[in-house]
Parts: C-alpha cells; sequence; structure tokens
C-alpha cells in the first residue's frame, strides 16, 4: 500500500514537541484560506470536521484530512509534511515557535495509481 501522506524527520521532532504541550493533534489541509494552502496543525478534535473532508492518512500518529473539493485536484499527487523556519500567517499550532509546516508533493507514476485505495 502506497501512502497518500508521508512527515520528514524535522517535522516528527515539531509534531512530538506539539504534542507534549496541547496532546493529541490533527492536520488539516488548508484549501487557501490566510495561509494560502498551508497544512494545519490543532488540537484533535477542535477544527469541525464534516462529510466535506476525509482522512488521507496519519503523520506522527496524527489524522491528516483535506476537504473532497481540494482533493480532486490532489489525488495524484503524494503529499510530505516538512516544516521550515518563519512564522506564516495560520492558526496553526507551531506559528509561536517560529515554525511553519509545509506540504511538498509529487505526482504519483502510474503504477503507484493502480496500487491506491480512495479515501
Amino acid at each position: 500500500m502506497i501512502a497518500r501522506v508521508l512527515v520528514t524527520d524535522s517535522a516528527l521532532k515539531v509534531i512530538d514537541s506539539l504534542r507534549e504541550t496541547h496532546g493529541e493533534l490533527m492536520f488539516h489541509q488548508s484549501g487557501g484560506c490566510c495561509d494560502g494552502s498551508s497544512p494545519m496543525c490543532f488540537p484533535k478534535g477542535e477544527l469541525m470536521l464534516n462529510e466535506t473532508d476525509i482522512l488521507l492518512g496519519e503523520v506522527g500518529n496524527c489524522e491528516f484530512y483535506m476537504s473532497k473539493g481540494q482533493f480532486e485536484y490532489w489525488k495524484h499527487t503524494q503529499l510530505t509534511l516538512d516544516v521550515v523556519t518563519g512564522r506564516g500567517s495560520s492558526f496553526s499550532l507551531e506559528i509561536p515557535l517560529g515554525l511553519r509546516f509545509v506540504t511538498k508533493s509529487r505526482i504519483f507514476k502510474p503504477e503507484e495509481m493502480a496500487m491506491l485505495q480512495m479515501p
């Protein structure tokens, strides 16, 4: 099985640090509000999800969601959650640390597409 979302070691360290402070976490790939299309980290359950959100997978034992509409554009890509220095303008938990999560993507190869499950 091929994962739709991966995470870098650097991002895992930040996730672990945030978990110590905030408890269980969740991610939602923003669709353009506030900080463009950045991944947003929240305490688990703080962001209200509904039938328009789909679970892409888990990163660092945190669920990672995206809206169905946005998924239609990104369904051919594998996402990798990373972290960079610099303040974003979102409500994501890492922002006060002077960091921000970013999503990097690559197009799946045709043989990989055949092995993917649709969320």
